[in-house]
């Protein structure tokens, strides 16, 4: 575990907000010099702290829906799972692939143009490695309510900035964006935080070209935000997915704004077919999670009727646009 001091971590909340800041402009925010913020950012990528740069992209608006299915194992040996998890990986529109632990072992969601798509992908998927599913359990994941890493600050943390900040993906009318926005996209995709420079000489562009095209691409919500990927292990944290059923689906709302404005809450999410509320959390352990349930019971005494939870073990991919183009 790495203790990080208020200033490191005042770094890496400006990093999620927005990682293609400069280093002075996060300077200012955090009361450093810029070289100082650059070198703390450097040390924190080499402890592996910062793994790398995001951009968060709706996706949905680009014609996409999304299938999420979780894997329960039977008598698959580790090189068996392995093999699974590349398959997933391997797969140009895989959003999200994570080895967990709870009722599940493994979770994937797929961007999707269209159900013949899917079913064709599955049916590829479960011929040749069916006979390590136990269980499977799909689901249509429609909405994703995203918030900026608070939980790196703590008392700090100004629960304003939860509506500041608050993202949605998912939802909207499609955007029409033509090819060399969806090789930009996909350069962004890979790493956030590329200088401009990069981006122009990648794409054959001047800089001011791609400058205009990515201000349009944020005017248009199609790119969210550009945010970093922090190893929360390295900080004694972990990452759990509570997912609530409901006595009274009309306490939604208020359970729902009750979990926003909590600093550990990263995601809420809506999907058909599955729990009521799905809410994702960072902690220290599930022991805090379980208390934070416990409040929740508390507070809305008649409205829940059970929940369930899983914990991540490796988050083996996350790339929130489909790989139509190799880099």
């Amino acid at each position: 575990m790495t203790i990080l001091d208020l200033k490191d971590r005042k770094i890496l909340y400006q990093l999620d907000l927005n990682c293609r800041q400069s280093n002075a402009q996060i300077g200012k925010k955090v009361g450093l010099g810029k070289d100082v913020v650059a070198y703390r950012i450097k040390r924190m990528q080499d402890e592996g702290i910062i793994r790398g740069f995001w951009t968060q992209i709706d996706s949905y608006k680009l014609g996409y829906n999304v299938f999420r299915y979780y894997i329960v194992f039977q008598n698959a040996t580790q090189e068996i799972k392995n093999k699974i998890i590349n398959h997933l990986i391997n797969y140009k529109n895989t959003w999200v692939v994570g080895s967990i632990r709870g009722m599940y072992d493994l979770v994937a969601v797929i961007w999707v143009k269209s159900i013949p798509e899917f079913y064709k992908f599955w049916d590829d998927t479960n011929e040749k490695y069916g006979d390590y599913f136990a269980e499977k359990i799909f689901s249509v994941y429609l909405q994703a309510y995203c918030y900026p890493m608070t939980f790196l600050l703590l008392d700090e943390y100004n629960t304003s900035e939860k509506d500041k900040y608050e993202l949605v993906t998912g939802g909207g009318a499609p955007v029409e964006i033509d090819e060399i926005d969806f090789r930009l996209l996909n350069e962004l995709a890979e790493n956030a935080r590329m200088p401009l420079v990069d981006l122009a000489k990648n794409l054959h562009c001047s800089s001011q070209t791609i400058d205009y095209r990515m201000k349009n691409l944020k005017k248009k919500d199609v790119i969210q935000a550009y945010r970093v990927v922090v190893d929360i292990s390295k900080l004694g944290l972990e990452h759990f997915k509570v997912d609530i059923y409901l006595k009274e689906p009309s306490q939604r709302k208020k359970i729902f704004e009750y979990l926003k404005y909590k600093p550990y809450s990263t995601f809420i999410n809506t999907s058909a077919g599955y729990a009521d509320i799905e809410v994702e959390l960072i902690v220290q352990n599930s022991d805090a999670m379980v208390q934070l349930m416990d409040e929740v019971s508390s507070k809305f005494p008649k409205a829940m009727k059970k929940y369930t939870y899983f914990g991540t073990i490796k988050d083996h991919k996350l790339r929130c646009l489909p790989e139509i183009y190799k880099i």
